[in-house]
């Protein structure tokens, strides 16, 4: 059974979101303050989590960034009362998937689920990950099937949505994808994500793949346009 996470300390709420996922077939586990929150990211090992921001302890950001710290894929829906353009850009930095502001409609917040839960099973279902093979380039090694990149000989820490950017570069062969394309590719074209969002994770890669992040011989800025990828 698909398992969720609501991470919110609205009881109200809370017990609200529960009642009508486990209708909709779910299992779901509540937790009102980060610090439970976090524990049970580890413990229990949710397919996707529904998190607050504004919550007691530790916030919802430093939930989402103590989890992609530790390694954790799953996707992360913010559903908080702060609509404020930084905030959101905050969140989607560190790895949401999706941020849906209250109060929201319960529908769409449910359909929002089912959306990531398909897109996350299609990502790790689709037969021909496991086909590619290693890519390889400069001193970068890609193993699609376990998601794994090294560079060097030494294991890089890429979050989710990074990786992903990464592999929809890649897959264009030297084609120029624009910010657009990325935005909805990458985090669902029905994401509230800006275009600066790309450019943070494309700072990420350069980064952590780029000899030289400033001059970058593999991930190139096409002005006005977008990127590409040369190996």
């Amino acid at each position: 059974m698909t398992r969720v996470l609501v991470i919110e300390d609205s009881t109200d709420l809370a017990e609200g979101l529960r009642y009508n996922l486990e209708l909709e077939g779910y299992a779901v586990k509540v937790a009102e303050d980060g610090n439970t929150g976090l524990s049970l990211t580890r413990e229990w090992d949710p397919d996707l989590i529904i998190l607050d921001l504004m919550l007691p302890g530790m916030d919802g950001f430093q939930v989402l960034r103590s989890m992609r710290a530790d390694g954790k894929q799953t996707p992360v829906l913010i559903l908080s009362a702060r609509g404020e353009e930084a905030d959101k850009v905050r969140g989607f930095q560190l790895d949401a998937d999706q941020y849906v502001t209250k109060p929201f409609g319960l529908i769409e917040l449910l359909e929002r689920v089912k959306s990531l839960l398909r897109r996350t099973r299609a990502r790790h279902d689709t037969p021909e990950t496991a086909a590619v093979g290693a890519i390889k380039f400069g001193d970068v090694t890609i193993d699609p099937a376990s998601r794994t990149v090294i560079r060097a000989g030494e294991p890089v820490g890429l979050t989710p949505k990074a990786y992903e950017l990464m592999m929809a570069l890649i897959k264009r062969k030297g084609a120029v994808a624009t910010r657009v394309e990325l935005l909805r590719e990458v985090w669902d074209h029905r994401a509230i994500v800006l275009t600066r969002t790309v450019d943070s994770h494309m700072a990420e890669l350069r980064k952590k793949l780029e000899h030289d992040p400033a001059e970058p011989k593999h991930f190139i800025t096409i002005w006005k346009v977008g990127y590409r990828f040369t190996p």
